[in-house]
C-alpha cells in the first residue's frame, strides 16, 4: 500500500538521485542523501557503513555514464512516522534483479530526508513475480 505523501516522493526522489551516475561518483553529493548512520546490507550479503558507502561509492557499479545502470521499477512507499519513510522497489542491472528496501529519516532542523538503511536482496533468476 502506497501513500503518496510529501515525504514518500521526497525519499522517492533522493532513491532515485542515489541511482543517478553523477551523485555516485560524487562523494559531496552522496553525503548529502546519506545519513551519517547509514547501513546498508547489499544484495552481496556485505554489510556496509556510511564511510565505507562514501569511500566506495564512485567505484561500485552504476557509477559511470557510459556503463550498466539501475533500473527501478515498482517504487512504493508509506511514512510509518513523522520524519520516517520506507520505501521498497525492484532494480535490474545487467540482467541481474534484486528486490530493495530503504528507510529514508529527516531529523531536527534537517532540511532534506536522507537515507538511513537498505538491504537488497538477489531475485533468482527463474523468479518471475
Amino acid at each position: 500500500m502506497s501513500q503518496e505523501t510529501d515525504a514518500v516522493r521526497e525519499a522517492i526522489a533522493g532513491e532515485l538521485h542515489l541511482m543517478d551516475p553523477s551523485v555516485r561518483m560524487s562523494r559531496s553529493a552522496a553525503r548529502q542523501l546519506l545519513d551519517p548512520d547509514f547501513v546498508e546490507v547489499g544484495a552481496s550479503g556485505r554489510r556496509w557503513t556510511y564511510d565505507e558507502m562514501l569511500a566506495a561509492l564512485p567505484e561500485l557499479d552504476g557509477a559511470t555514464e557510459s556503463g550498466p545502470r539501475y533500473e527501478p521499477s515498482e517504487i512504493t512507499g508509506v511514512q510509518l512516522a513523522p520524519g520516517l519513510v520506507h520505501l521498497t522497489y525492484e532494480t535490474t542491472m545487467d540482467g541481474d534483479r534484486a528486490r530493495r528496501s530503504s528507510l529514508w529519516r529527516k531529523q531536527g532542523a534537517a532540511t532534506t530526508w536522507q537515507m538511513y538503511y537498505h538491504q537488497a536482496t538477489p531475485v533468482p533468476e527463474d523468479d518471475h513475480k
